[in-house]
């Protein structure tokens, strides 16, 4: 059963009603999405700077007891540097750096000397290229006011929030699109199943929906071995027999045209690897909000990938629901 992906002549209307909804959020709702997070990222630049004494006693230790905080040190530098701009100027294991970055923690199979090496280098780098301007104290051994902290910290904090906009922004849409299904759902008489409540997917109550869920599929390019693959909504349609499979829903949202060609073949790619685990039966869809063009809508119709815009979200009652 196709409700969207064979039906082309569509696609142009809805494509322009997608981008307009998507630019009126952006419009009313991304700056002050943007400026809540500056907020707390400034807070959490401060407490760096307090952490390193405004920048003046920048020790390996530092790093050890808060890895997390090396972006904030790179957005410190002049000009702010790029994770792997810092890796190749401080000659440090990408996996280090990684580690630190992506995970908030440190290496666990690194000898303590050893790591303590890759921490100097890391310090002695952050050191070396500190913006002065931005701490100017750094020049003066003088005791920085707290206005001169506030301002440093404000900077930074821009400097970090511009590097990440794009996340930020989606993000929040993501969380704004879960809501619209919530919202929808709960109409229609489903319950969410609380956080707290594990279940397998393939073994939720009819009725019921739940946000972020793994699903774990044979990779077969790793000798079938079993991993996880996380899915924004899982819907178990009320009518739903013993044996039945939920609905799979991705959502998915693009400010511009050229990121989603670029990503357009991961849903591909998740759907193969879920009928290799599941069978055909098993349904995948897509629920979009912004610029999805007849390339990308194209691409995804051929992969046997229906979708539901956002801005015709009653859609979803012709898949069941």
């Amino acid at each position: 059963m196709a409700v969207n992906r064979d039906k082309p002549d569509r696609w142009k209307a809805d494509l322009a009603e997608s981008v307009d909804m998507y630019n009126s959020w952006f419009i009313d709702f991304a700056p002050q999405v943007f400026r809540d997070t500056r907020i707390k990222v400034t807070e959490d630049v401060a407490s760096t700077l307090k952490a390193t004494d405004n920048l003046r006693n920048l020790q390996p230790d530092i790093l050890r007891e808060n890895p997390s905080i090396l972006p904030t040190l790179r957005m410190c530098t002049c000009p702010p540097i790029a994770r792997d701009r810092l890796i190749g100027l401080a000659r440090v294991p990408k996996s280090v750096v990684e580690r630190m970055e992506v995970a908030g923690k440190l290496p666990v199979r690194l000898p303590r000397e050893h790591l303590d090496q890759e921490l100097r280098k890391i310090t002695n780098i952050i050191i070396r290229l500190v913006d002065r301007d931005v701490f100017p104290w750094l020049d003066t051994n003088q005791t920085p006011l707290e206005s001169e902290v506030y301002r440093a910290a404000t900077i930074v904090a821009d400097r970090l929030c511009g590097s990440s906009a794009d996340p930020i922004v989606r993000n929040a849409q993501e969380v704004r699109q879960l809501r619209g299904i919530a919202a929808w759902l709960d109409g229609q008489g489903y319950h969410l199943l609380p956080a707290t409540q594990r279940v397998k997917f393939d073994e939720m109550p009819p009725g019921t929906y739940s946000f972020r869920l793994n699903i774990p599929v044979n990779f077969l390019e790793e000798g079938g071995k079993t991993v996880n693959i996380p899915v924004d909504a899982v819907i178990m349609r009320k009518t739903a027999q013993g044996g039945d499979l939920p609905l799979l829903v991705e959502a998915k949202s693009a400010g511009d045209f050229t990121n989603v060609n670029k990503r357009r073949k991961e849903e591909a790619q998740k759907v193969q690897q879920l009928k290799a685990t599941y069978g055909n039966t098993i349904e995948f869809i897509l629920f979009l909000c912004g610029y999805f063009d007849s390339g990308y809508l194209g691409y995804e119709a051929a992969e046997g990938i229906d979708w539901v815009w956002e801005h015709r979200i009653n859609d979803f009652a012709e898949f069941g629901l």
